[in-house]
């Protein structure tokens, strides 16, 4: 009996030497994951103080002005009357500029009106040739604040509202 004893002792040792190195390991592995963690976090926590440094190039929050009343215009299509109406809203950063720019309204209406009333049905019934219509639009009006203020004033011009009958 003594020596059936003995041969179990030396594997019941390897076991338990075993699960001593695997809690052992479990244990490192944690106090590492949570020393990555905590050395991250750190990092990040810091990185605030040079915020304020970044915020010098972050744009102006956006001003919106809604022009109305909504632009209406007729053109010919195959013989057949046609018509369009189009609300728009111009983004700018600065409402003073945007004020500015009221003063010059006139010229821009026509300058619109002129635009929507040369397109073809065709062009505009697809989103492509709205969006197109939208960019010379912006161009349109960015070029009247060019001239008559010395900068551009609006970012963009928005469709708010897009009619074809």
């Amino acid at each position: 009996m003594a020596k059936s004893d003995v041969a179990k002792d030396p594997a019941g040792k390897g076991k338990i030497k075993l699960i001593l190195l695997a809690v052992l390991a479990l244990l490192l592995a944690v106090g590492l994951s949570v020393g990555a963690t905590w050395f991250f976090l750190q990092k990040s926590a810091s990185k605030p103080a040079a915020a304020p440094e970044m915020t010098s190039h972050v744009k102006a929050t956006a001003v919106y002005e809604q022009l109305k009343p909504a632009f209406v215009a007729n053109y010919n299509q195959n013989g057949r009357p046609r018509y369009m109406q189009v609300s728009i809203t111009l983004q700018g950063r600065n409402q003073a500029d945007l004020d500015a720019l009221k003063v010059h309204m006139p010229l821009i209406r026509n300058n619109l009106v002129m635009l929507f009333s040369a397109q073809s049905f065709d062009s505009l019934a697809t989103p492509v040739g709205q969006e197109m219509l939208r960019q010379r639009a912006t161009a349109s009006v960015q070029e009247v604040a060019q001239k008559e203020l010395g900068k551009v004033v609006i970012d963009q011009l928005l469709f708010t509202n897009f009619v074809l009958q």
